[in-house]
């Protein structure tokens, strides 16, 4: 039986959610580079983080902060990846506004080359000219994201080379997420 993976994306449409932003660290000052948690590399993070609450509401079990999209997860989010993917992610404890927790920012460590271009409605990409040249060659949009599910290996989370805004999840992550209910994410076959 062929592996099923999804996207994971922010779901703008869950009523009275809360909206976090981006970490700080425990005196407030915003973390340098709030992009390193979507780099699909691993980190160490020298201090404990948190992440502010920029509109109260329905607190939920995965869900992504600020411009950075930051991966946070609850207790049972977190334990479904440390049980069927600890070898691809890294859970680090975070303080979440006000909330009790525990909750955890999510580093997905894993990346894979492995956008089926041609399967895609629409791939464009960053050429030299480019407002951020270093880009040259990576993804600027994918529209319809489907990949090459021969080159994902054995991982079961990954962040894709060149396009790192969605999370990739097997089908059982999606499956074991799901059924926990109260996300803040949605899922898309890719």
């Amino acid at each position: 039986m062929e592996r099923r993976f999804f996207s994971v994306t922010l779901d703008v449409y869950v009523k009275g959610r809360w909206y976090l932003d981006d970490p700080t660290d425990l005196q407030g000052t915003e973390v340098e580079d709030i992009w390193q948690f979507r780099r699909g590399r691993s980190l160490e993070l020298q201090e404990k983080l948190r992440i502010p609450v920029s509109r109260p509401g329905r607190s939920l079990e995965m869900d992504f902060a600020g411009v950075g999209l930051t991966p946070v997860l609850g207790a049972r989010a977190a334990s479904v990846f440390r049980d069927l993917s600890s070898e691809d992610v890294q859970l680090f404890p975070v303080e979440v506004g006000d909330e009790v927790g525990p909750y955890y920012l999510l580093n997905v460590r894993t990346e894979r080359w492995c956008i089926d271009d041609a399967a895609c409605k629409s791939v464009q990409y960053f050429t030299e000219e480019d407002v951020m040249p270093e880009k040259a060659g990576q993804y600027r949009s994918v529209l319809g994201l489907k990949i090459d599910k021969s080159k994902v290996g054995a991982a079961r989370a990954f962040r894709l080379w060149g396009y790192s805004i969605p999370i990739i999840v097997d089908e059982a992550i999606k499956d074991a997420l799901e059924s926990m209910g109260s996300l803040g994410v949605k899922f898309d076959e890719v």
